[in-house]
């Protein structure tokens, strides 16, 4: 077996690279080593987590056996944790997941369509499954999108940070933010306050998006004058959407009559985007849901694009994905 060393900027570390798709990193500074490596190997099994990577410690260097990118990536944010350690001297837990999304975002945009970004106020938006390219094609060219899947999969980040894009750059005038507030039975003139105080609670995840893709003094002041509008499923009859992005959150505790209702409000330069995860019924009746259905009635629409979800496209923490997955069996048992 042969192998290649070479010597990086930095003369405490060595790499060794091998034709078993292995790469060793050599520390000469047992005390940097340790640092990295953290208390019981903790760093290690952080990294190992992230990336997927099979990442050990052996003696006075650190092996990472995976594929050749990955191996590149893993190697990259122990360079950049090495720094870190080295000026800060010490290493938090930020700094192990900083250390692999700057490497990983980079490898994501190389093997990225420049067209699937997302480019908003505050951030880049970078689909992380082809089911993910998939839907923000479906956003931009489609005028109907409905897609269902599990909690975690960018459903809802992705259209909100698509229609704001499209509101900012004046494609359209407005966004609307719509869900059944179930809970209240769609009785909600039985709540106290305003309209804005009745459906904020429900409305929670689409504000926390538009928070997180643009300043929040901005998003109030868009709320305020109209180009957003929050409106409660109940109240979108006998309208027609002009000019609009509509988003139907949590629509799976919606009926048939009211997804029908919804869809139906489409207008001139619009689009509709209907979202919701068939798992989380909160209907009386988990027969009522009208998600499902949709896909059933309107599959022969050509302009209509139905995305499907699963375990595999969750986005948010690991764990996620496995508990999405473990109930997806039960469920079938």
């Amino acid at each position: 077996m042969s192998s290649t060393i070479k010597k990086d900027t930095q003369p405490s570390l060595k790499f060794v690279y091998s034709e078993n798709s292995s790469l060793s990193i050599i520390f000469h500074d047992n005390d940097l080593l340790m640092g990295i490596v953290g208390e019981f190997n903790k760093n290690l099994k952080e990294l190992e987590k992230i990336t997927g990577a099979s990442i050990y410690s052996r003696g006075n260097s650190i092996l990472i056996k995976s594929s050749l990118e990955k191996n590149e990536i893993v190697k990259n944010a122990i360079q950049f944790l090495v720094n870190q350690l080295s000026n800060n001297g010490n290493l938090e837990q930020k700094d192990i997941l900083s250390s692999v999304d700057k490497f990983m975002i980079n490898e994501k945009v190389k093997n990225t369509n420049i067209t699937d970004i997302i480019k908003t106020p505050k951030k880049s938006i970078i689909p992380r499954s082809e089911r993910q390219k998939e839907y923000v094609r479906a956003l931009r060219e489609r005028e109907i999108i409905i897609s269902a899947g599990p909690a975690g999969t960018g459903k809802t980040f992705l259209a909100v940070a698509i229609g704001l894009t499209m509101l900012l750059e004046k494609k359209i005038e407005r966004i609307i933010l719509s869900r059944p507030a179930v809970e209240a039975g769609e009785r909600l003139g039985f709540l106290p306050g305003d309209m804005k105080e009745k459906v904020d609670p429900y409305l929670r995840p689409l504000y926390d998006s538009l928070y997180d893709l643009f300043h929040f003094e901005k998003i109030q002041r868009m709320i305020e004058i109209g180009d957003i509008e929050i409106a409660p499923l109940a109240f979108m009859r006998g309208r027609t959407l002009k000019n609009s992005f509509a988003i139907l959150d949590e629509a799976q505790n919606a009926t048939d009559t009211q997804i029908k209702m919804f869809l139906t409000r489409i207008g001139e330069n619009s689009k509709i985007v209907v979202n919701g995860d068939p798992s989380q019924i909160d209907l009386p009746n988990k027969s009522m849901s009208g998600l499902q259905k949709s896909k059933k009635i309107l599959s022969h629409l050509s302009e209509i694009a139905f995305v499907d979800f699963n375990h595999s496209d969750v986005v948010r923490h690991p764990l996620v994905s496995k508990i999405v997955k473990a109930y997806n069996i039960n469920d079938k048992n």
